[in-house]
């Protein structure tokens, strides 16, 4: 039986989750006078806040600093898949493999199965997949599919892989072409509502459970006794010791420890409207012609929008906050989901685009060679950096970088306890809720929390904030009052995803300044 979560440090507020200004405010202050910490976490994205809720859960006096946002970079650009490791297998990587099957079940029926939904993937039957290639297909979803049984995760949750006839196909994928297609093999997976309110939904329960989290807190000078803490906003500083340090900044590891070597992969996606697919609810998977084992993904989004990704390119040289596709990719993703569909899709069809940098060791060979498995180093000063992995796997990254720093400096900490432990609106959670009544989409993106969402204090509360954009007032304000936004951006493009298309950004902007002012 596992040790029960220990919470020497809880917030005295009435609702310890909620991360906000005035909030950052006052940890700020109270860590000024705070003697040593047990851990201090570097980075803001799903690894770093893992640790901090791994850490604070265990008991340990824990502080995360982030330089920028709760998911700014690699995080809040992924595919939004939580994936069984089925690319993995086909490699022979069979332990990678097993971890992200295992991790995807954790998520899916304990820590945040309200975050996480089964997607059928749909591989056409199309001419140009060949028999071997077809064989190859089947032969790897039925290894997905024993591989889902060995680790447990329940069939009525992701079915078994099964054919599908031509009817049963074009329903899902109305979009695909239909000459001398001759039906579609089907296999299940995760899909994650959105990577980013993962990473925030992560953080507010390290929150709870007496982590602070502060962003717009640059740390310098880390090593294993420590660092110095910019305050962005005000460009104060402050030297902070702990008896151990983890660095979380993925593809900015390397600049807070030069030891590492970092081999950077970018993945590529463009958004589509759902009507550009035929609004399909599977995702079209169609391989990637003359390479084993590679695919391109169109796949539908809660908000009607289609995310077609993914390619694996390597990304030298400074690593930028945002970075953008090229045109290679970009004809590279059009010209392969083309022969699959009825209607050619351009460039005019394209409404937004992201790109995000994978954070590989560099161990020479291409980057789709490199391995996915995470690693955890310890350098010289005593400082921990891990690095690699994939979001799906963030929890077991974390537990294995609190592991290594409880046993490295003989920290107080209880065994790890996040492999039950419900995220904050997970069913199981004591802040959950009845969902009756409320608006479908609210309930998707936020689960047992979405009452409190609604009840945000704001005019109009479930009007949305632009015509024809499925976020709600409410969800603005939710964002700087419970959920850690400081600025419009914060809200615009990690909160929710209306940073993607320009247009969109652009017809909620004032409501969301309006809000911004009510809510500070």
């Amino acid at each position: 039986m596992e040790a029960p979560v220990r919470n020497d440090r809880r917030d005295l507020s009435p609702e310890p989750s909620r991360l906000n200004a005035a909030r950052r405010a006052r940890d700020l202050a109270r860590l000024g006078d705070r003697a040593q910490l047990d851990l201090l976490v570097i980075g803001g994205g799903v690894t770093g806040v893992g640790i901090a809720l791994d850490a604070a859960t265990r008991g340990l006096r824990t502080v995360l600093v982030e330089g920028q946002d709760l998911a700014f970079g690699t995080s809040r650009w992924s595919s939004k898949l939580a994936h069984g490791g089925l690319r993995y297998l086909a490699s022979g990587r069979v332990g990678v493999a097993r971890e992200s099957a295992v991790e995807r079940g954790i998520l899916m029926t304990r820590t945040a199965p309200h975050l996480v939904r089964p997607m059928p993937q749909v591989v056409p039957l199309l001419p140009q997949v060949g028999r071997r290639e077809r064989r190859l297909i089947r032969t790897g979803f039925a290894a997905g599919d024993t591989l889902r049984a060995a680790v447990r995760t329940p069939a009525n949750l992701l079915p078994r892989s099964r054919q599908a006839d031509v009817a049963e196909t074009t329903a899902m994928v109305p979009g695909l072409r239909t000459d001398g297609l001759d039906g579609s093999l089907i296999a299940y997976d995760g899909q994650l509502i959105d990577d980013a309110r993962l990473v925030v939904t992560i953080a507010r329960t390290a929150a709870e459970h007496g982590a602070t989290i502060l962003t717009r807190v640059r740390a310098e000078q880390a090593d294993g006794t420590g660092a110095t803490l910019v305050n962005t906003l005000t460009g104060e500083s402050l030297r902070v010791t702990a008896r151990a340090v983890v660095n979380a900044t993925g593809v900015w590891a390397d600049t807070v420890d030069p030891s590492i070597r970092l081999r950077p992969s970018r993945g590529t996606h463009l958004v589509f409207d759902g009507a550009a697919f035929g609004n399909p609810i599977g995702a079209l998977t169609l391989p990637v012609p003359g390479e084993f084992g590679r695919f391109v993904f169109a796949l539908p989004q809660q908000d009607g929008r289609v995310y077609l990704g993914i390619t694996d390119e390597d990304a030298p040289g400074p690593i930028p906050d945002e970075p953008q596709p090229t045109d290679a990719e970009i004809d590279f993703l059009l010209d392969t989901i083309n022969l699959a569909l009825h209607g050619a899709l351009d460039r005019e069809d394209i409404r937004g685009q992201f790109a995000g940098l994978r954070p590989l060791l560099d161990t020479g060979g291409s980057t789709a060679d490199i391995s996915r498995k995470h690693a955890v180093l310890t350098s010289d000063t005593g400082l921990i950096t891990v690095v690699g992995g994939k979001l799906t796997t963030y929890r077991k990254m974390a537990q294995d970088a609190v592991d290594r720093a409880v046993g490295a400096n003989n920290l107080d900490g209880g065994p790890c306890v996040t492999r039950n432990l419900p995220l904050l609106g997970a069913p199981g959670h004591p802040a959950s809720t009845g969902i009756d009544g409320l608006p479908h989409s609210l309930v998707a993106r936020y689960g047992g929390i979405a009452a409190e969402v609604a009840a945000a204090g704001v005019e109009d509360p479930l009007a949305p904030v632009g015509d024809g954009i499925d976020i709600s007032r409410a969800e603005i304000a939710y964002a700087f009052t419970h959920e850690g936004a400081l600025s419009a951006s914060d809200a615009l493009d990690r909160r929710t995803r209306l940073g993607l298309i320009a247009a969109d950004a652009d017809r909620a902007r004032p409501v969301v300044d309006e809000i911004i002012v009510v809510a500070h």
